[in-house]
């Protein structure tokens, strides 16, 4: 796993990877894969996640993303308990049983807080789309308790009025830019000013997120194009829902739409709540 402090980059580890290997599947199954990566980041809450009654991201902190796991495709039932109960024992805080991963989607699964600050999950399908050479793409996700927000590229606004929990893309010569979010409309900046690098013939994906209450910040990850599987540069955003039943956008990633989504590397149409 991955994690970023404010605007910083950080290594991380593949535990989350290992973890998967006791949920088991046969080998007919495990040659038909998808790539997952998940971000957590409603502050203040660390959990643990479970899959198929096993421990599969222990002590999960916000601010951490994990690195991209790769799934058998197949059903999972998924549970999130606050971090460290004993064996998952109690009423998780979020729970789905028979969440379908089809075979060959690239994507993220966002917990995240709304825009009126209520936790939700947000699964964004991951643009893996060749990138003509010199280039890199942009992607910009908001998944922060805010409103719409401008995303300004060297003091210019190049993505206007992004709301929660929409995202906009760009395809732009690679490079470092300095970079910035600011109340949509106005110049009062949330987040940022952050230099970040656009790599060539990859997608790089910056998520805002947080609260008022417990500061704004940027996270990044980097996937690469021409249909490769992404690799985990730090970033982080979360939450948690009620134990209502899994919120529709996550639904969505169980269903065939997705793996349409994936070919198509085009966004997961999500819920607003």
């Amino acid at each position: 796993m991955t994690r970023t402090r404010s605007l910083g980059l950080a290594a991380g580890a593949t535990g989350a990877v290992s973890a998967l290997l006791v949920l088991g599947a046969s080998p007919a199954v495990a040659a038909d894969t998808a790539t997952v990566s998940v971000l957590h980041a409603v502050p203040n809450t660390p959990v643990d996640v479970y899959a198929n009654g096993e421990r599969l991201i222990d002590d999960f902190q916000p601010g951490t993303l994990t690195d991209p796991l790769e799934l058998p495709a197949g059903d999972y039932d998924l549970a999130i308990f606050p971090a460290d109960a004993p064996d998952g024992s109690g009423t998780p805080l979020l729970s789905a049983n028979g969440v379908a991963v089809p075979a060959g989607a690239n994507a993220t699964v966002v917990a995240h807080l709304t825009a009126e600050g209520q936790p939700a999950l947000t699964p964004f399908v991951n643009d893996t789309s060749a990138v003509a050479a010199g280039e890199g793409r942009v992607t910009v996700r908001h998944t922060a308790a805010a409103p719409a927000v401008d995303v300004r590229a060297g003091g210019q606004v190049v993505v206007p009025g992004l709301t929660n929990p929409n995202e906009a893309s760009l395809t732009v010569p690679a490079g470092t830019v300095s970079a910035d979010v600011v109340v949509a409309g106005t110049g009062t900046v949330a987040i940022g000013p952050a230099d970040l690098t656009l790599q060539e013939g990859a997608t790089t994906i910056v998520y805002a997120w947080g609260s008022a209450e417990a500061g704004y910040e940027l996270a990044v990850q980097t996937v690469a194009a021409g249909h490769s599987a992404p690799s985990g540069v730090p970033g982080g955003t979360g939450g948690l829902v009620e134990d209502d039943g899994f919120p529709a956008p996550l639904a969505a990633l169980s269903l065939a739409g997705l793996a349409l989504a994936g070919i198509s590397a085009r966004r997961l149409a999500t819920s607003r709540s």
